[in-house]
């Protein structure tokens, strides 16, 4: 199975690593070439457009940092969508919107090839390993026949109904990590405003029920001080008003998710866009004039666990597809 793949950034950088240690044939595209060479040097091969790439793979893949660079890419005079054919996929792995996932996915049928929209969750550490989760949306024809590279991208892998759901999904499970982050940003200050260890209040929140993924990882990298998770304040602030336009849509009033977006604006203007999302926290070290730090933390998240083959996650109290 030949395999395309579009945006080498820090998650999608990784699956294309994943892709090629696993053996697939794979041709990469990126906007500047530079990014690609580690990959050419590992036998990947290049094209020029969108359109060669998907005219030369079997299964497009597109992870991109916004809805509007994976419109720019697809629907490009010589875009993914010009090279697609019957019997071809598109898989979407941005994190993105579910109407303008929709809306392309119709393009996509047009030209006769199947989408998916199929975003990973569990951060960029894991993404390196293949140990990664991943939500998939499509029908199950599609995911039957896909599920074979997901399952070397990821290790638990969610079919979670019709084209545009797994995006649903996706920026909700980003709120919740998102509204973790913040609260764990408060956790920690006031701890040591409290004058606690910082390394033995990360034990007491690790073995205690306040903790979290979010905890054991990103907590981690906030004490070391790098805070160096991969992840920048302006894609936080992109999910979480994603989530708020699913809510907006489905008349849900919530309360917590503008105060997240307040404060990640506030964030945003002062440490800039491409600030660390964990340094959200400085905004509450600068109030209190203190700075959260521990010794024996790592500067960066590191999954220690094996790779292992993938596997589809069923839902309770419903049967795995024959």
């Amino acid at each position: 199975m030949k395999i395309g793949f579009i945006g080498l950034g820090n998650v999608g950088g990784k699956l294309a690593g994943s892709i090629l240690r696993n053996g697939f044939d794979l041709t990469v595209r990126e906007l500047h070439r530079a990014i690609a060479e580690p990959f050419l040097a590992q036998g990947a091969k290049w094209a020029d457009t969108g359109k060669q790439l998907a005219e030369t793979s079997d299964i497009v893949i597109t992870c991109l940092p916004s809805p509007a660079a994976s419109a720019t890419v697809m629907e490009a005079e010589d875009g993914v969508i010009a090279g697609l054919s019957a019997g071809k996929i598109w898989a979407e792995m941005s994190t993105t919107d579910e109407e303008e996932v929709k809306r392309l996915g119709e393009k996509v049928r047009a030209a006769g090839a199947d989408p998916i929209d199929c975003p990973v969750s569990g951060g960029c550490h894991r993404a390196a390993t293949g140990n990664i989760s991943i939500f998939a949306g499509c029908e199950r024809e599609v995911f039957e026949k896909i599920l074979p590279v997901l399952t070397t991208l990821g290790r638990r892998v969610l079919h979670t109904g019709p084209l545009g759901s797994a995006s649903i999904l996706k920026v909700m499970t980003n709120y919740l990590a998102t509204a973790n982050l913040v609260t764990l940003s408060e956790a920690l200050v006031t701890c040591k405003k409290a004058g606690m260890d910082l390394a033995t209040t990360y034990e007491a929140i690790r073995i205690s029920s306040g903790n979290s993924f979010v905890h054991e990882t990103e907590s981690q990298v906030i004490l070391n001080g790098s805070r160096d998770i991969s992840f920048t304040m302006d894609l936080v602030l992109k999910d979480i008003g994603l989530f708020q336009e699913i809510a907006d849509k489905a008349s849900v009033p919530l309360e917590i998710s503008p105060m997240l977006i307040e404060i990640f604006k506030d964030g945003q203007s002062r440490f800039g866009p491409r600030e660390w999302s964990s340094n959200i926290i400085k905004r509450l070290e600068e109030a209190c004039d203190i700075h959260v730090v521990a010794d024996g933390f790592p500067a960066e998240m590191v999954d220690d666990e094996p790779e292992e083959p993938g596997y589809e996650v069923v839902p309770k109290g419903r049967d795995a597809a024959p």
